[in-house]
């Protein structure tokens, strides 16, 4: 990697000309990523900085542990048998059950994706 400066008074400042690519919006996981590694693991954060590939990183972990959650929340509530029948008999029964459930999911996924 071939890096041009430029002088501005006594400081040589180095020549970033970032490649025009698409900007993903970064939702609630990509933002715990983000504050946790630039808290925990600097080199990363700082690497991905340099290869302009911070957005799509953040973007993928966004993308991907919501999916987990999802999938994960599916399977744990239909473990506990908390279904439509459920919610028709009971919501508000029904919406605590999926709110714990939701939670314990995010949990689990949040210690396996986000905090490592």
């Amino acid at each position: 990697m071939n890096i041009s400066y430029t002088r501005k008074g006594d400081y040589l400042l180095p020549n970033f000309i970032l490649k025009d690519k698409e900007q993903y919006n970064i939702g609630k996981y990509g933002l715990l990523r983000l504050e946790y590694i630039k808290k925990y693991k600097l080199g990363l954060f700082f690497d991905l900085l340099m290869n302009d590939t911070l957005n799509e990183y953040l973007h993928e972990i966004d993308t991907n542990v919501m999916e987990k959650v999802q999938i994960l929340t599916n399977e744990l509530a239909e473990k506990e048998n908390i279904n439509e029948y459920l919610k028709q008999k009971n919501q508000m029964l029904w919406v605590s059950k999926m709110n714990n459930i939701k939670n314990i999911a995010e949990e689990i996924i949040l210690k396996e994706y986000i905090y490592v």
